[in-house]
């Protein structure tokens, strides 16, 4: 039984932290549609929340306090759920909570679910122009704006550094004369990367200018890696500036959370991010 959210939480977000929530879309300015139901959480027995039947997508900040008061990197965080729901805190806040401990600030996306990947593409590229378009007032560089995805959320994140070229929505506002190329892109255990027949999904395109990009995986998440393995060797063979960490075990959906070998990745990403100029 999928239970209603509690207005407070729709209002606010504040069971996860006391930061600005910005509506992604201008009221009543939201392209392709919404979800037929009331937003609502998916109960599961593990403690974390599955926001569901969103039709209001939000980003909230999680801004970074830096020494020198320098405007810091941005990361647009996609949490992971199949489509079907958000994984808002195991994939979304306590990843933004991460970020900040390293200087990074992060905007976490609720995009639209369910079964909504066209309106889940459309809110990350509104987001990566947004946080342009807000990079003063929330201390932002707005040439180090990147996205990390985590399962369906990385195959969003995915999607947002393949397809930028041509907007997946017609302009709404001066918000999207911001560029919605991502500067980098890190996808932890990507879904839905390839087409079930030895090829890349056909809606990544690897004839653009893809931004640097980190994939991360298991060997035995045996549903979704091979995906990973065929974007890693596309990306190979078009000479696109990557890196794929492939750790023995870890499965899949494990956040922060990992006890097995991919427990190493968030320590090799901020690696990654500093060998790119990125943090």
């Amino acid at each position: 039984m999928i239970r209603a959210l509690p207005l407070l939480f729709l209002a606010t977000t504040s069971l996860f932290a006391a930061e600005p929530v910005v509506d992604v879309w201008p009221e009543g300015k939201m392209p392709g549609k919404g979800a037929k139901e009331a937003e609502a959480e998916v109960p599961r027995k593990d403690g974390y929340h599955r926001i569901t039947n969103v039709s209001r997508p939000t980003l909230t900040l999680f801004k970074s306090t830096r020494p020198d008061n320098t405007p810091a990197p941005v990361i647009i965080v996609c949490p992971g759920g199949g489509y079907s729901y958000t994984v808002i805190d195991k994939e979304g806040t306590e990843i933004a909570t991460w970020l900040n401990k390293s200087g990074i600030s992060a905007l976490v996306l609720k995009y639209r679910t369910p079964n909504n990947r066209e309106g889940a593409l459309q809110d990350a590229q509104r987001a990566i122009s947004l946080a342009r378009g807000h990079s003063s007032e929330w201390g932002i560089d707005p040439k180090r704006v990147g996205i990390i995805g985590f399962s369906a959320g990385g195959n969003v994140a995915a999607k947002s550094s393949t397809q930028f070229e041509a907007r997946a929505y017609p302009a709404t506002d001066a918000v999207d004369q911001q560029s919605c190329r991502p500067d980098f892109a890190i996808l932890v255990y990507p879904a839905y990367l390839d087409d079930k027949k030895g090829g890349v999904s056909p809606d990544l395109n690897l004839k653009v200018s893809i931004p640097p990009t980190l994939i991360i995986h298991s060997e035995d998440d045996k549903t979704h890696v091979v995906g990973s393995k065929v974007y890693h060797e596309a990306l190979n063979a078009a000479k696109i500036g990557h890196e794929f960490k492939l750790y023995p075990t870890g499965g899949h959906g494990y956040g922060l959370h990992c006890e097995r070998d991919a427990k190493v990745w968030p320590e090799d990403a901020l690696k990654w991010l500093q060998s790119i100029g990125m943090r």
